[in-house]
């Protein structure tokens, strides 16, 4: 990556300085029925889980031969410590994942494969995230794009979880608190729910984790947590982690309400002197593992949002994180869509090569307006705000 590495430019929010490392290609993650690693013995065909180094590869290209790229710098990191890593997740845990990696892999958790090469990618993805995060608090840039894998939001300070072994944005979060701010937000468009950045700071006043995401609830032993709207945060964060679980089927339309119904008017009674945008593309309407229906413009209106809270509220400051998104030529193009409305670019980049899917914003209205009565109703830092 030496031969990425660029002068720092001065910081502006019309820049975005990206972060990346070869290394977090080495992650296998097999091949099987979707992401089960299976084999049942009659299919001629098997197809590599979704999580897979294709997709990023695709990321990396676009933005590095894309119309964006002139906007961008690139950067190198180093692997994260294991003095860093204690900073969120338990020494016990940790030394699972060690194990692990010592006896050759093994399958972690459903669907999250631990293999020869895995753990240095996880080491380097965490260590990617942190560097980017020391960007900004350093004053060399405003807005940081880590493009790590394997993805981190699942990851609980105790264990691995849907496709994720170490929490990249809760690390630099924590990175963050530690070198003085007072107030993160953190806002996840993942289309699965972000249970392990909230698990990590559920009891925290300091941290604003809001997670938009398919009504998908818990699936086993190791994601617990539904993503419901009852999950608010206890003792001093009750009311710090704000769930918006929103209908299958959800598109551009209803995911830009949910922003300005409910994030906005959160992140504005909030305001924190830093903010994290967590990414996914698997909120697309056209991903395997997801049910909503995202479009290019809807991710481009998401990320000009985001853009307008940082300015309000953060001097500019936004880290952004990669996490899902697995169709391995959409994903590309929504993410780029993404970072051109961070950008706040006043026109598209690149037109959708899919086109538009229709959708019914009506579902999601109607679910948006349940979730600020309930917010008004039991969340006592936004009982003045939730109407406006």
């Amino acid at each position: 990556m030496s031969d990425q590495q660029q002068k720092p430019p001065p910081a502006t929010s019309g820049h975005i300085n990206v972060f990346w490392e070869d290394g977090m290609l080495d992650h296998y993650t097999g091949e099987g029925v979707f992401d089960s690693g299976i084999n049942p013995g009659f299919l001629d065909v098997l197809e590599k889980h979704p999580e897979n180094s294709d997709r990023v590869r695709n990321m990396l290209s676009i933005l590095k031969r894309g119309p964006i790229s002139p906007f961008l710098s690139w950067h190198s990191s180093s692997p994260a410590t294991l003095t860093q890593l204690l900073s969120f997740h338990t020494q016990e845990y940790i030394d699972s994942l060690i194990e692990a990696e010592k006896n050759g892999g093994k399958m972690i958790c459903g669907a999250t494969f631990l293999n020869i090469g895995s753990w240095n990618a996880a080491l380097l993805a965490a260590g990617t995230a942190l560097s980017a995060m020391k960007y900004i608090l350093d004053g060399h840039g405003k807005i940081c794009y880590a493009l790590v894998r394997p993805p981190g939001h699942h990851a609980q300070p105790t264990q691995a979880d849907g496709y994720c072994f170490l929490n990249n944005a809760g690390l630099a979060v924590q990175y963050a608190l530690d070198s003085g701010c007072k107030r993160v937000a953190v806002i996840d468009i993942d289309v699965h729910y972000g249970n392990g950045t909230a698990e990590g700071f559920y009891r925290s006043d300091k941290v604003l984790t809001v997670s938009l995401h398919m009504n998908h609830g818990s699936w086993g032993p190791n994601h617990p947590q539904t993503g419901g709207i009852n999950e608010l945060g206890e003792g001093a964060g009750f009311g710090y982690n704000l769930n918006v679980p929103l209908p299958n089927g959800t598109g551009d339309n209803g995911y830009k309400y949910a922003m300005t119904e409910v994030v906005v008017p959160a992140v504005r009674k909030f305001d924190p002197d830093l903010m994290v945008f967590v990414v996914g593309q698997d909120s697309s309407a056209f991903d395997p593992n997801g049910r909503q229906c995202l479009t290019m413009e809807g991710y481009r209106a998401i990320g000009k949002i985001i853009h307008s809270l940082a300015d309000n509220h953060s001097n500019g400051r936004i880290l952004i994180v990669q996490e899902g998104g697995y169709h391995v030529t959409y994903s590309a193009y929504c993410l780029h869509a993404t970072l051109e409305g961070v950008l706040n670019l006043p026109n598209p980049l690149l037109s959708d090569p899919l086109g538009y899917y229709p959708e019914d914003d009506s579902f999601a209205v109607k679910a948006v307006e349940s979730i600020k009565h309930h917010h008004k109703q039991v969340v006592p830092f936004l009982r003045e705000v939730v109407d406006h």
